[in-house]
């Protein structure tokens, strides 16, 4: 299958509406990331994103709606504390979760009787919905537990050939993912951080929860959720303070740095997230800075930590699941500094 690369205009968005009622699969940019987009209410175009991605079917998936009235169609109850966060954060990067209706097939949600839903900040990604007709279910346009993509060229590099069609509009805005919060307990709870910031839903919610439950068998709670996700195909290690020492030969000729701020000397290549140090800005950077990491054919990629505030909360949840597995490095040895 050849995949088509559309730009942004309305005839483009045209087309790509029309592989979707059609039942095929369209990347589209989100202000997050770039998503694989299929229509929601049809179990075989679903069927279709797991199998482009290798995604396993217990990972449930998000959909994505263009109004309020949408959402809640999908719904079988929707509290008063949705509609507050909906008028606040939407559209945007928050993702709600409440009981599904029966509107939605199972294999959405992984068989989980709830759904996961958020309102998109990308008038390309509002109007793809909008001309299609449906809700589009949509996870992250990449093969399945990798960097997610955030420039249309990430999204070809994983999934050219597998999909019909790719709108490519630039670079997305926010880099990472929808913040992930589910109403159906209390407090609130939050399943994975993300682009909303936890201080920004305080301000709505008052309590929540931020310790998602651990991955057990069956469904998972939310995607983004497994230990070890996001991971590049060049190892990958976190530099965190009084972390045991390495049992790795590393060289720091060989190895990149995925630095917060600073310029440090001696690695192979240097990606900086925010020299300024903006978590905002490094949030944006994020992925693509690993993407360029990862393509350089290192033997390591080394992580520095950024402050767990903000937007910060959320990088740091995808460095630990992206170096799971791997022995975490202190960040004052003496090879690093050298």
């Amino acid at each position: 299958m050849d995949t088509r690369v559309l730009g942004c205009g309305p005839c483009d968005i045209d087309r790509a509406a029309g592989i979707i009622r059609a039942g095929g699969l369209v990347a589209f940019p989100t202000e997050t990331v770039y998503g694989l987009g299929a229509d929601a209410l049809s179990a075989e175009a679903v069927a279709r994103i797991f199998e482009a991605k290798g995604r396993p079917r217990f990972d449930p998936i998000i959909v994505h709606v263009a109004s309020h009235k949408e959402a809640a169609m999908l719904w079988a109850e929707v509290p008063q504390l949705a509609w507050e966060l909906m008028a606040r954060f939407w559209p945007g990067p928050l993702t709600l979760v409440l009981p599904k209706s029966e509107l939605v097939p199972g294999i959405v949600t992984a068989g989980l009787p709830t759904l996961a839903v958020r309102m998109p900040a990308h008038e390309v990604a509002l109007e793809l919905i909008r001309k299609s007709g449906c809700p589009i279910a949509a996870p992250s346009a990449n093969r399945f537990g990798r960097p997610s993509p955030t420039r249309p060229e990430h999204v070809l590099d994983s999934l050219g050939g597998r999909i019909e069609a790719v709108l490519a509009c630039g670079p997305t805005q926010v880099g990472i993912e929808s913040t992930v919060l589910s109403l159906v307990e209390w407090p609130p709870r939050v399943l994975r951080p993300g682009g909303t910031p936890l201080e920004a839903l305080r301000e709505v919610v008052g309590e929540l929860r931020v310790d998602p439950p651990r991955p057990g068998p069956g469904a998972l709670p939310s995607p983004g959720t497994f230990p070890r996700h996001y991971v590049p195909q060049t190892p990958l290690f976190l530099l965190e303070k009084g972390a045991f020492k390495a049992d790795e030969k590393l060289s720091r000729s060989r190895c990149g740095l995925l630095a917060f701020t600073g310029r440090w000397h001696g690695f192979a290549q240097v990606e900086q997230l925010s020299p300024s140090g903006d978590l905002r800005e490094a949030a944006a950077n994020f992925f693509a800075a690993l993407h360029r990491l990862d393509a350089a054919e290192l033997s390591a990629i080394v992580a520095e930590p950024v402050p767990e505030e903000g937007l910060g909360v959320a990088i740091m949840d995808r460095l630990r699941r992206a170096a799971a597995g791997r022995a975490r490095l202190d960040e004052d040895l003496v090879w690093i500094r050298r």
